[in-house]
Formats: structure tokens, sequence, C-alpha cells
């Protein structure tokens, strides 16, 4: 057994990615503060929290002892109350779980814990202000899941969390996968009303932040941008040197490497979730990644000094979400205006069929009234034909002719020859 074995068996077991993230926040402690006790990079603790990779060896044993939690103190008994003042009221709960794979109850029960995650381009909250907003009252509490108790949240309810949690984020991956602000929002939005007119399907999907990330990379992807003149040039690039150079050489990739690029180092989705958002097949979307690094790494020198794919990955992460946070992205419209007007488009369309069928009928009906009953057969126009010979029969006589008829009818009857009739 090597050494690398032996210290990682006797190194305490690690949580998981989420809770190494939350035990760190809880002491207070920057990711740059980790890097250097542990004696590694910021990009590497980043990878560790994200759970891409995962310590090893003696900086396994470093970072399971950094993150530990303090020892509990003992539980004093606690006096029994006198019988004239009244039980002091309860500490209120801290809102985090136990569990880290538990879903908290704020989030309704249409919507699965995929949709709680934190987007990957939301900066991180400062350990001081995430305690205050993990904290809540009693009557927070019980504003939110009732007086009796948890309520199952209406459809209304559960995409206006779903909104809340991924619109925002989901603006700002597509306006790296576009470059232009205005469609990066149009594409979300449009995206929304997608799913709040299938509102059954997305809810009980495996993934609903997914289904709509695909919709609306799909709609801000669409070829017939380009006939539009507000979307037909990528807005203004960053006037940051390191910023223009990632935002060139994201525009630069044709689409499906660069989404598939977004999606694993961007999202931080797994290869085999990558190719079947791309509809792709996992060889080729790890081709596309690594085409996609390797072209982005000729105008960032930095990802090319990586260790190791992983702490390049993770660096990569850094540089998008750093880029995505330093635009101004414009912020989608409230969940209930999207919700209002995927109706009103819904009723639209609705009322439009309805008035098409309508038209049908009347002229199918207009048709059936004015046609004939019986066919009657054309009568065929007068034609000029020629080249017919004359018709027989008499011509008109000529001078001679008229002479002789003359001279006959002049003659007297005799002879034999001729028979004269005669009266009886």
């Amino acid at each position: 057994m090597t050494r690398s074995t032996t210290d990682e068996a006797a190194a305490p077991p690690l949580p998981s990615p989420k809770e190494r993230r939350r035990l760190r926040e809880a002491k207070s402690l920057s990711e740059d503060q980790v890097a250097a006790a542990v004696g590694v990079t910021r990009a590497t603790v980043r990878s560790w929290e994200t759970g891409r990779t995962s310590p090893r060896g003696r900086k396994r044993a470093l970072y399971a002892k950094l993150i530990a939690p303090e020892p509990e103190a003992p539980p004093v008994p606690a006096a029994p109350p006198a019988p004239t003042t009244a039980p002091a009221p309860a500490a209120p709960a801290p809102a985090v779980p136990a569990d880290p794979t538990a879903v908290p109850a704020a989030v309704p029960a249409a919507v699965p814990a995929a949709i709680v995650e934190a987007v990957p381009e939301t900066p991180a909250v400062p350990p001081a202000e995430a305690a205050d907003a993990e904290t809540e009252t009693d009557a927070e509490a019980e504003a939110r899941t009732g007086a009796t108790g948890e309520r199952p949240f209406s459809p209304a309810e559960a995409f206006d969390e779903l909104y809340a949690r991924t619109a925002p984020g989901l603006v700002r991956q597509t306006y790296l996968l576009t470059g232009r602000r205005a469609l990066a929002r149009e594409s979300v939005e449009r995206a929304f009303e997608l799913a709040w007119q299938r509102w059954p399907e997305v809810a009980v999907d495996r993934d609903p932040a997914g289904w709509v990330r695909a919709a609306a990379y799909e709609y801000a992807m669409s070829p017939w941008h380009r006939l539009r003149r507000t979307h037909r040039h990528p807005d203004a690039p960053p006037t940051e040197p390191g910023k223009r150079a990632l935002f060139d050489a994201l525009l630069d990739l044709p689409p499906a490497y660069r989404r598939t690029l977004l999606l694993y180092d961007g999202v931080g989705l797994d290869l085999p979730e990558t190719a079947a958002e791309t509809e792709a097949s996992t060889p080729a979307a790890a081709g596309r990644l690594m085409t996609a690094r390797a072209a982005v790494a000729e105008r960032l020198p930095e990802l090319t000094a990586a260790a190791s794919p992983a702490e390049q990955s993770a660096l990569l992460h850094d540089r998008l979400g750093g880029l995505a946070r330093a635009e101004h992205v414009p912020v989608p419209q409230p969940a209930r205006a999207v919700r209002t007007g995927s109706e009103n488009k819904a009723r639209l369309w609705t009322r439009a069929a309805v008035a098409g069928v309508a038209l049908l009928i009347a002229v199918t009906g207009l048709t059936l009234h004015t046609a004939p009953t019986h066919y009657e057969p054309p009568i065929s126009p007068a034609e000029r034909v020629g080249g017919v010979p004359p018709r027989g029969g008499p011509q008109k006589l000529t001078a001679q002719d008229l002479k002789l008829q003359k001279s006959l009818s002049e003659q007297l009857a005799h002879g034999p020859e001729r028979l004269v009739p005669r009266i009886p």
C-alpha cells in the first residue's frame, strides 16, 4: 500500500461538496485562507466544493481537519421554570437542514431539489449575510407555511419560486452564449412563458431548471435572429483586456462548441448530462469540449498554465462567472408579468385559432350555397376556320350562262324530243 493510500484511509471521511462549503462559511473562512492553509490554489478549493475533484493524502487530512465542525458542548440541564413566569420562547431554528441533501420547506413540492442549488454565475454571499439570511422568526415561518404547518404550494407559487431562483443566473448564461443582452433577456422570458403554458409537464420533470435552460438556449441560438436588425450584431465587448479576450474567444467558437463549454465549465453539468442537453453522444461532447478549451486557452495564457484539467475547469468556471457578473445584464421581468404575458399569448393564439376555424366554416358554407347543383357544359365560342373548301351547289351564273338560259327559254318546244304536258 502506498503512502498516499495510507494517509487517505487514515483521514476522516469528507462531507458532501455542498456541506464542505457550508462548514467553511460557518467558520468564516474564505477560499484563499483555506487554500493557503492546505497549500493549494483557490481554484482547487473551488473544485473541491463543487464536487469536481476531492483532496487526497496529506491535503485531504488537512482540509478535513480545517473544515471539521466544532465539538458541541455537553447539554446543560435546564432548571424547571418558576410557576409564576412564562416559559421563554424557543430560539428560531436555522433554515438550513442538517442533511445537506434535504430540500428546505420553503421550496414548493412541485420543484425538485435541483432548483434550490445556487446558479454558478451568482456571486457567493458573505458568511455574515448568509447567517442572517438563513435564520427566520417563528412568525415568518408561520406566514410562509401556514398556521397549521406546511401547506401545498399552488402552481403559481411553484412557478414563481423556480423563476426567482433561476431566471437571473439564466439571463447571464444566455448572455455568455449569445453576446447580446436584450436577446438573453428575451430568450429567458420566452422560455418561462413556454414553461408556464406547459407547467403540468414541467412541474413533474426531473430537472425543471434544466428544461427551462434548454428552451432558453434553443431560442437564443436560433439562426432566424440574424434577420432582426437589433440582434444582427453582438453588443460591445467588455473594456477590460482579460474579459474582452474571453468574450471574443467565446463568440468565435461554433454555437455547439460554445454551448458545450458553457454547460460543462460554466453551469457545472457532467459530461453525460452535457451530451444529452446538446443532443450529442458523450464522445462527441468530449471532443467539442476539448476543442473549445484549446481555442479559449490560446487567448487566455493562464488556462494553459493550469496544472490539471480539474484546475483548468475551475479557473475557466471562475472566469466565466466573473465575465457574466461584470456586465450589466438586464434584469428579467417579475414572475407575475411573465405568467400574465404567457396567458395573454395563449389566449390570443386560442382566439386566432377559433377565428380561423370560423372563417373556414363560413367560406365553406358560402361555397356550397353558391355552387351549381348540376353540370352545364360550356358553349364553345365562335371561331374563324380557314382552309376549308367552298360548299358545293349552284354557283353564280356567268354572262354566257345567262345568255344561253335566255335563248333556251324563248324557243318553243316542238318535236318528239320534248313532251309538253297537257291539262286533262
